[in-house]
């Protein structure tokens, strides 16, 4: 019997996010039961499920796969920054022409934004006031860009700010552009599972002249418990092309722009 062709780390890695998204989808499931359902050698899962372990996105538990709780899934970043990476591009790429050289930016803790980094170091005597640190972390290397992260109390998993000092801050500062993203979006009506996370999103709203919303396909047709809004506060929202076309109808239904960006092919 021929000996398999060993997998690209690319090809490793993929694998291990299906891993993770079948793990999310039954909550917990025994190694050998993943094992035969991925049509790998019992130890290949073993060392995926150490690999997805470590990284803190699923516990591993005496011969099972056990995955975090929906709110942990739906808000940390080390969940979110990988998750439809290509589509989150494709979105940044859209927004980087309506970003003037020269101008104030207030950007949130989405990773959907994780991407502009690249595009807005090219960029000249940018100012950027966020409270995501790993976004000014991307961004503090650039020349060009003057950063200034908004301290306030800070979340380990979501590896952002929040609190008084977040949007009291944010009420001193008159900006040309606020980026953003939303966690669930619904015929118009903007969602957070977590209160702090919403009132910085509206303090950045009220603080900015002009507002674009990108979100990707995943974040329509949701809710959670926090309503905060509409996209009625948003010039444009920008999206792809696998959005329902019922929530890109109800988004133009409060006279708001939407772009559509279509990648050709499906997200990861």
């Amino acid at each position: 019997m021929p000996a398999r062709t060993r997998l690209s780390q690319a090809a490793v890695e993929k694998r291990r996010q299906a891993v993770l998204r079948y793990v999310v989808d039954h909550g917990e499931i025994r190694i050998d039961d993943l094992a035969e359902h991925f049509d790998v050698s019992l130890m290949t899962m073993h060392r995926d499920l150490d690999d997805l372990a470590k990284r803190d996105l699923l516990r591993k538990e005496r011969g099972r796969a056990v995955a975090f709780p929906a709110l942990t899934m739906e808000t940390a970043t080390r969940f979110r920054e990988g998750a439809a990476l290509q589509d989150k591009t494709a979105l940044c790429a859209a927004a980087v022409d309506r970003i003037e050289p020269g101008s104030t930016v207030l950007m949130d803790d989405s990773t959907t934004l994780y991407p502009l980094a690249a595009a807005l170091a090219r960029l000249d005597q940018l100012t950027v006031v966020t409270n995501s640190v790993g976004l000014a972390q991307r961004l503090g290397a650039a020349p060009g860009v003057d950063v200034t992260l908004l301290g306030g109390r800070f979340h380990g998993d979501f590896n952002s700010c929040t609190g008084p000092a977040v949007t009291r801050a944010l009420s001193r500062i008159n900006a040309d552009l606020a980026l953003m993203s939303a966690t669930a979006i619904r015929t118009g009506q903007l969602f957070h599972p977590l209160n702090e996370y919403a009132e910085v999103k509206l303090a950045m709203l009220d603080s900015a002249e002009r507002a674009l919303l990108l979100a990707d396909h995943s974040k329509f047709g949701k809710t959670a418990t926090y309503g905060y809004g509409t996209v009625a506060d948003y010039e444009t929202v920008i999206t792809d092309s696998r959005t329902p076309e019922a929530e890109v109808a109800a988004v133009r239904g409060f006279g708001v722009a939407v772009e559509v960006i279509d990648r050709g092919e499906p997200g990861t």
